[in-house]
């Protein structure tokens, strides 16, 4: 929530220039105050996991939100149940004449292939062209992130020869973004994944700022305000298990797969791993939700058309 300090205050300037939320007395005076509406078009196969990481991110401001669960309306999940689906899951075409203050869009298991390969890509397009028109902001998840910024500037996903699978070390590169507020210089994020995005590709398109990034994972949380967009290609949301379950998964089924680099305490997967990325997990979806709080529009028909900026 925004600090409310008089402009000419010293500590106006010098903190907003910090990245911290500041607002002037006369904009707090005429704050108008509604439930943010938050959707999360889930792509992932277990749905409800996914609802429970991203809910409880977004949950824990103490901004009202409400959370809408969108699906893509032809293709079938064959690994949540139907009952499920159809009580708390509404297909984009029933969505798509409202309007969103946020809207994140997940990943997905089909990173192996192109993403004019995927079944439901035409739909997803226009997903991602509607979000122009009738979301405030948008973000996308590993996935989900690398497909948005494939389809609006062209920077394609590449191939790795090994899983990049565990908690890599990453820099804060833009201390004073909104986004960023609390970040620490330095700190893991989960990452699984077979595909990059590369930083030179990404500055070659005009508009991006990347503002985490590993040595050796690359690029990892990329803005686009063109877009009103943020791109993340790691899993901040991701549960104290879930590498665990990954792995686990892999062990079984006779998948080659490495132990989950810097995870387990000692590397030793018979041992019980530690959330190391918690507090910052909270910090990015909490930052987020703050800049929509702060800059989307009181009536939800002008979402789209212009923004509104309460900090003074």
């Amino acid at each position: 929530m925004p600090i409310t300090l008089p402009s000419t205050l010293p500590a106006f300037d010098t903190l907003s220039k910090e990245g911290v939320m500041v607002m002037t007395p006369d904009r707090a005076a005429h704050q108008d105050i509604r439930p943010l509406r938050i959707g999360l078009l889930n792509l992932m196969p277990k749905k409800i996991q996914t609802e429970n990481q991203f809910a409880r991110l977004i949950g824990a401001t103490p901004l009202q939100i409400d959370f809408q669960l969108i699906r893509m309306s032809e293709h079938q999940t064959k690994t949540t149940a139907a009952e499920h689906m159809e009580e708390f899951y509404r297909p984009f075409q029933e969505v798509k004449d409202e309007k969103f203050d946020g809207l994140i869009i997940t990943g997905a298991p089909i990173e192996h292939l192109p993403f004019e390969e995927v079944t439901y890509w035409d739909e997803l397009c226009e997903v991602m062209d509607w979000t122009q028109t009738n979301v405030h902001s948008t973000f996308g998840v590993c996935w989900g992130g690398m497909a948005m910024i494939h389809h609006f500037h062209g920077v394609n996903k590449h191939m790795l020869d090994h899983k990049a699978f565990g908690c890599f070390r990453h820099r804060n590169l833009a201390a004073a973004s909104p986004y960023l507020r609390g970040f620490s210089d330095d700190f893991v994020i989960p990452v699984s994944r077979w595909t990059e995005m590369r930083q030179d590709e990404i500055d070659a398109a005009p508009g991006l700022r990347t503002l985490l990034g590993s040595d050796e994972v690359g690029p990892c949380l990329v803005e686009d305000p063109g877009r009103r967009s943020l791109y993340i290609f790691n899993h901040f949301e991701y549960d104290s298990g879930t590498l665990k379950e990954e792995y686990d998964r892999d062990i079984a089924s006779g998948t080659s797969i490495n132990v989950p680099m810097n995870y387990y305490p000692d590397d030793d997967p018979g041992r019980q791993p530690l959330n190391r990325w918690r507090s910052h997990a909270h910090l990015l979806y909490g930052n987020w939700i703050s800049e929509i709080y702060l800059t989307t529009p009181f009536e939800m028909e002008r979402i789209g058309k212009e923004t509104t900026d309460l900090r003074g």
